[in-house]
């Protein structure tokens, strides 16, 4: 019990404290939502390819694979696997097939949402 509070607290910590940047990004500067959410990305996919991000994942797991850098650690690690497998041309499929079932959940939760929530008209 005391294991899984342990990780509890560890993802909870890690994913605040990234909401929290993404926050303070929002509050502090004129970069628009957009940008954020890319730079997040991005910012994954850097902190990955340079070492950092993978024992950041084992650390605090969920804490820091759901968040967008997440998603930006995923792409990279994908490719990685891929070049890995398919030498070069794994740079163009490994961030498709890194990131497959994530891309897949957020399009069926998308239509399940999209067939029970209301849809206001708006004009």
């Amino acid at each position: 019990m005391t294991e899984i509070l342990l990780s509890l607290g560890k993802a909870f910590l890690v994913g605040g404290l990234i909401c929290v940047v993404g926050q303070l990004l929002i509050d502090l500067t004129k970069l628009t939502p957009a940008r954020i959410l890319v730079s997040f990305v991005v910012a994954g996919v850097i902190l990955t390819g340079i070492g950092v991000y993978e024992p950041l994942v084992e650390w605090a797991g969920a804490g820091a694979t759901i968040p967008l850098t997440g998603f930006g650690y995923s792409l990279a690690n994908g490719v990685r696997e891929a070049i890995a497998e398919k030498g070069w041309l794994g740079v163009l499929s490994g961030g498709i097939e890194g990131t497959a079932a994530g891309i897949a959940a957020a399009i069926f939760f998308g239509l399940i949402a999209a067939l029970f929530a209301k849809s206001d008209e708006k004009g």
